[in-house]
């Protein structure tokens, strides 16, 4: 058997931490919730592997473009919320959901605070 067929062979044989890494080698991180994303907006239930390849290499890719972004303004070396705001300020999409998650993430953490106060006055008692 040629050693390319081999190799094929090897990567079909149910070797998931082969066909868990990306084209440069990189664990594949959210295959699964972008899997459930495709299938919410309309895909196959399971959708083929290399959507979902080809779909999580952009989301990395953009992930790590803003993130450099984010480090070159405010305080250098740093990725502040502030400095994600800013970057997609001109995007009314990308910016009404920034600004609905992060009001989202104040009122969880408020309540959080409150059941935590709720939670620890009851144990006084």
């Amino acid at each position: 058997m040629a050693a390319a067929e081999e190799e094929q062979f090897e990567e079909d044989d149910g070797n998931e931490a082969a066909m868990a890494l990306c084209s440069d080698g990189r664990k594949r991180l959210f295959s699964k919730e972008l899997r459930c994303m495709m299938y919410g907006f309309g895909d196959d239930q399971n959708p083929y592997t290399e959507s979902v390849d080809i779909i999580e290499d952009l989301v990395i890719e953009f992930i790590t473009e803003m993130t450099h972004k984010a480090m070159e303004i405010g305080r250098t070396g740093r990725v502040q919320v502030e400095d994600i705001v800013f970057l997609v300020r001109k995007d009314p999409r990308k910016y009404a959901r920034v600004k609905d998650l992060l009001t989202m993430n104040e009122e969880l953490k408020k309540a959080r605070k409150a059941f935590d106060e709720v939670k620890y006055a009851g144990k006084s008692k």
